[in-house]
C-alpha cells in the first residue's frame, strides 16, 4: 500500500476510534440506529464469545481478536478485515485488551441480495477470476471501503439522514468488497450457477427445514448436486461436513430460542428437531460446555 492509501486509511482508523470510544463508554456489542450496522468494545481478555454468525464483514479498529470460523483459526490486527461469505459457528477472544485501550471493532452483515445483483450488473472486467474458496477471508482493509465504512458510522451524528443515506452507502460496501481483494471468496458464492453458490442454496434450505432430518440425497437433488461434490464442495466453504454443519444450526438456534425467546430446554429441543431431549441436552453439553439451563443462566449474567 502506498503512502497517500495508508495516510487514508490512518486517518479512517483515529477517526473511527474516536467515534467508537464515544459512543461506546463500556465494553458492549452494540446494534446501532443504522441497520445491519454493529460497534464493538471490549475490555476483557480470556472472554470467549460463541455464536452462529450470519455473513459479515469486520474491521478492528484497536487491537487484536482471534477466531475459529467453522474450523478454521484467523487472527485479526488492527486495520485488517475480515469477510465471511455464509452462515458460520464462530469462536472467539480478543488479546490482551484493557480499559485503557479496549478492543474496537465495527462490521456491517452481508445482503445476499445486494450481492447477486451487483455481480449480475457488473461488467465482466470487473469480476475477479475466482475458484472454490473456504468462505472466510482476511486482508488488510482499503482506503475506499474504510471510508466508505466512515461514513456509515457518521450517519449516527446525523439520525435524519440514516433512512435515506444507508441504502446507498451499504450498497457501495458491497460493491467495493466485490472489486477488493476479497472479492473472489463473495464472488464464487454468490454468482449464480457456481458450485459455490449451490452450498449457499444448501445452507438457506437448513435453515428454513431446521426441525426436518437432513437426507443428503435429497439435499443433493434439490441442488442438482452429487451427494460427493454436495460433500467435497460444502466442507471445502464451511470446515463441516453437511450433518456436522446442520447440528451445529439446531444446536445454536436451541440456544437462541432459550436465551432470547425463553423457551425451556425440551421446548427449544423439539422446536429444532430433537426427538429426544436427552439426547438433546448431552450433545448441547457437549458443544458448549455446560446444560443448556446452567449455560443460558450463566449467559444472562455476562455483563460487558
Amino acid at each position: 500500500m502506498n503512502d497517500d492509501r495508508q495516510e487514508r486509511v490512518e486517518a479512517c482508523n483515529r477517526r473511527l476510534k474516536e467515534l467508537l470510544l464515544r459512543y461506546m463508554d463500556r465494553p458492549e456489542l452494540r446494534p446501532s440506529a443504522v441497520d445491519g450496522l454493529v460497534l464493538v468494545r471490549r475490555e476483557e481478555s480470556n472472554s470467549m464469545e460463541r455464536c452462529f454468525e450470519k455473513p459479515l464483514a469486520s474491521v478492528v479498529i484497536q487491537g487484536c481478536k482471534q477466531s475459529t470460523i467453522g474450523t478454521r483459526k484467523y487472527i485479526l490486527h488492527e486495520n485488517q478485515c475480515l469477510v465471511s461469505g455464509v452462515d458460520m459457528p464462530s469462536i472467539s477472544n480478543v488479546v490482551h485488551p484493557g480499559a485503557e485501550k479496549p478492543f474496537l471493532s465495527v462490521f456491517v452483515y452481508l445482503d445476499r441480495n445486494i450481492l447477486t445483483d451487483l455481480i449480475s450488473e457488473m461488467e465482466a472486467e470487473q469480476r475477479p477470476a475466482f475458484q472454490a474458496d473456504e468462505g472466510v477471508s482476511v486482508a488488510d482493509v482499503e482506503p475506499e471501503f474504510f471510508e466508505a465504512m466512515l461514513r456509515l458510522v457518521e450517519l449516527l451524528d446525523r439520525p435524519n439522514q440514516i433512512a435515506v443515506r444507508t441504502p446507498i452507502i451499504m450498497r457501495e460496501l458491497h460493491y467495493l468488497l466485490l472489486v477488493g481483494p476479497q472479492g473472489s471468496t463473495l464472488q464464487s458464492l454468490y454468482t449464480h450457477g457456481t458450485q459455490d453458490s449451490h452450498i449457499v442454496q444448501a445452507i438457506a434450505i437448513m435453515k428454513q427445514n431446521i426441525a426436518s432430518p437432513l437426507r443428503m440425497d435429497t439435499l443433493a437433488r434439490q441442488l442438482s448436486m452429487s451427494i460427493s461434490s454436495l460433500h467435497r464442495h460444502f466442507k471445502n466453504i464451511t470446515g463441516f461436513s453437511p450433518l456436522q454443519y446442520h447440528k451445529q444450526l439446531r444446536l445454536y438456534e436451541a440456544q437462541r430460542l432459550m436465551l432470547v425467546e425463553n423457551e425451556r430446554a425440551s421446548n427449544a429441543a423439539l422446536a429444532v428437531g430433537y426427538e429426544s431431549v436427552t439426547q438433546f441436552n448431552r450433545e448441547y453439553k457437549r458443544m458448549f460446555g455446560e446444560p443448556p439451563h446452567r449455560d443460558i443462566m450463566l449467559r444472562r449474567s455476562y455483563s460487558w
